[in-house]
């Protein structure tokens, strides 16, 4: 599916507001941006595929111009999370051509679900640097201007800590990187209270039908049994929606799109049993 299926937040509820995304070429991250972008904030995004890869569909200039056919304002920043100049190029873009930043959302991440004993100490370290670091690394480029604001979201595409042996030892490596987007997140909620930024994370329910998941998850079967991304796209609308004093919880995505008026969840796809996402 490619339509929303909530009604509000309404297609003007965040005009003049400029979202900075890291990631957002395809997938998640794309029905992300086109959400935000068809209810009227500015989008920027960072991201790596220049060119097209044939293991990937899409690259930034695609998802720039699949946002921009909403009627919103998108801009592309080709760089790499993991690279302090690009994620100020990032922010210096965002300012310069909107005028601040409201909404930063760090959705970018590298998948590793390795156990211990397979997973490289070069593929540890990338984990590390794209989820954990760098989602400290963007919301801490973003915070002189979300200070500014008077809509200011921070939204980190990570999970609820779940200390369950069963996720601690499935595969300590990559929980490490997701728990520590987790915290960080959570850290900011705490220190950021008195300034009016809310501070959330946002995790589907199910595993959602990107090329990630084809790739690295089980491929077509497990895409089957997932959900649409239209479903993280919608629930990441309602979330930037609420009202500041939301703030250091961590949201599935089924919750809010059903709080926001969807009592039937079919149309976001996956052929039943559904198959259910990481660390729930």
């Amino acid at each position: 599916m490619s339509s929303s299926l909530i009604t509000e937040p309404g297609p003007a509820a965040f005009d003049g507001l400029t979202v900075v995304m890291s990631g957002g070429s395809r997938g998640i991250g794309l029905s992300i941006a086109t959400e935000l972008g068809r209810r009227g904030a500015n989008i920027v995004m960072l991201a790596k595929t220049d060119v097209p890869d044939p293991r990937l569909e899409g690259t930034i200039h695609t998802a720039v111009a699949h946002v921009q056919a909403t009627g919103a304002r998108a801009v592309g920043v080709i760089g790499d999370l993991r690279d302090d100049d690009d994620i100020a190029r990032l922010v210096a873009t965002a300012v310069d051509e909107f005028g601040g930043i409201d909404v930063c959302v760090n959705n970018a991440s590298a998948l590793a679900p390795t156990s211990t004993d397979d997973l490289t100490m070069k593929k540890y370290d990338l984990v590390q640097q794209v989820n954990a670091r760098g989602t400290f690394a963007l919301t801490k480029a973003c915070l002189p201007h979300l200070r500014r604001s008077d809509h200011a979201r921070v939204v980190t595409l990570s999970p609820p800590i779940n200390l369950d042996p069963a996720w601690l030892g499935r595969f300590p490596g990559y929980m490490v990187s997701k728990y520590g987007m987790s915290l960080a997140t959570m850290g900011f909620a705490a220190e950021w209270r008195d300034d009016g930024i809310a501070c959330n994370c946002l995790w589907p329910e199910t595993t959602i039908a990107t090329a990630a998941v084809a790739n690295l998850l089980g491929g077509d079967e497990t895409v089957a049994h997932s959900r649409s991304p239209q479903i993280m796209g919608d629930a990441a609308a309602v979330l930037v929606a609420r009202p500041a004093d939301v703030t250091g919880q961590c949201f599935i995505d089924a919750d809010l799109v059903r709080d926001a008026g969807v009592a039937d969840l079919a149309p976001y796809g996956g052929v039943e049993p559904l198959e259910y996402d990481f660390f729930l």
